[in-house]
């Protein structure tokens, strides 16, 4: 069986090894979504620390689809220039770079992060919470216009020089409420039937593939659950009918997250809790996944490719703790792995 640090490709991309950076917002962008020294930094950081992909954190596909006022944007061409710059750093240390193609739904803009100046958008004219802003109900119109956004995005994503996109279907934000039946009360072609209620994402899929090299990987993140104790609520069993269906459309990887579609959510946490979603869908779907959230030692990283429960493993929180958990990952299951020629002298001893 392959180990964390065996290298995995996909298409024309290979990774060094099996240790993905997760998309992780940092509120840090102009509110104009361009990226800043910040970013530079940050993403160089875990490049050079031997992370294999960073996934750049979700990238909104139209100004009232971020989640605050300070996320990163990708819906103008202005925001190609520097991000490239931040890529073709990463590549240069031997990373792969990918960015998440993101649109908040109806948590854009929330209380904590401000009251933008437009309403958001849903599938439904459901709030995500008491105090929180109603967003109005997509009419067929919005609903192309923000498809044909993600297609854009796209091609951006390809002039940047990404290895990769994911496409962001997870945590409560607009492909989410498109898939939950919590959140999704349409009558139309998009709502009510699992199939239905998938068009959307299907669509995304569609446009994204239309703009994007057909060599490159396209990922989805997903919540694989809603973690509600409802017949109302998205649950596992839907998740993985979803990633049939995904595998038919094209898509390569599955990277398997939950929750964040309802305040009334109820998780039950403890080391690697999501890994059994990741392995239930990779094992059902037959499709490849990557296993995200508490996931912090090297060991555990390791047995969970090892045991063949994903492919890849998605570091969030470990990787802003220590941008060079992968050297020290290395060195704790006895594998040798090259260094930056700069950090050389500071490389563990056997």
């Amino acid at each position: 069986m392959p180990h964390l640090f065996e290298p995995f490709s996909q298409k024309s991309m290979t990774l060094r090894n099996r240790i993905v950076m997760a998309p992780m917002c940092q509120y840090s962008a102009g509110t104009d979504g361009i990226p800043t020294d910040f970013h530079f930094v940050h993403y160089g950081t875990r490049a050079v620390g031997g992370t294999a992909l960073l996934i750049a954190e979700a990238s909104a596909v139209e100004p009232v689809g971020r989640i605050s006022e300070h996320d990163l944007g990708l819906w103008s061409d202005v925001h190609i220039a520097p991000m490239k710059k931040i890529a073709d750093f990463a590549h240069g240390q031997g990373a792969a770079f990918g960015i998440q193609l993101a649109h908040a739904g109806r948590k854009a803009w929330s209380p904590k992060k401000g009251f933008g100046p437009e309403q958001p958008v849903a599938p439904s004219a459901i709030a995500y919470d008491t105090d929180w802003n109603t967003p109005a109900e997509l009419d067929r119109a919005g609903i192309d216009r923000i498809v044909a956004a993600f297609g854009e995005a796209a091609r951006r994503a390809e002039a940047i020089g990404c290895d990769m996109v994911e496409i962001h279907g997870a945590h409560g934000y607009l492909t989410h409420e498109f898939l939950s039946p919590l959140t999704n009360k349409r009558t139309d072609e998009y709502g009510g039937s699992l199939e239905n209620r998938a068009r959307f994402l299907k669509r995304l899929v569609e446009a994204v593939k239309a703009n994007f090299p057909a060599h490159k990987p396209i990922w989805v993140r997903i919540s694989a659950t809603d973690w509600v104790d409802s017949e109302l609520s998205w649950d596992c069993d839907q998740s993985v009918q979803l990633a049939k269906w995904m595998k038919e459309w094209g898509v390569d990887l599955v990277d398997v997250s939950s929750g964040g579609n309802s305040p009334s959510q109820k998780i039950t946490l403890c080391p690697g809790y999501q890994v059994p979603f990741a392995e239930r869908v990779r094992r059902e779907a037959e499709i490849p996944t990557g296993a995200v959230g508490l996931i912090t030692e090297p060991q555990q990283a390791d047995e969970i490719v090892r045991s063949g429960q994903a492919e890849i493993i998605l570091l969030a929180r470990e990787l802003l703790r220590n941008p060079y958990f992968p050297l020290a990952a290395a060195h704790k299951l006895n594998v040798d792995v090259s260094w930056p020629e700069q950090y050389v002298r500071g490389k563990f001893t056997r």
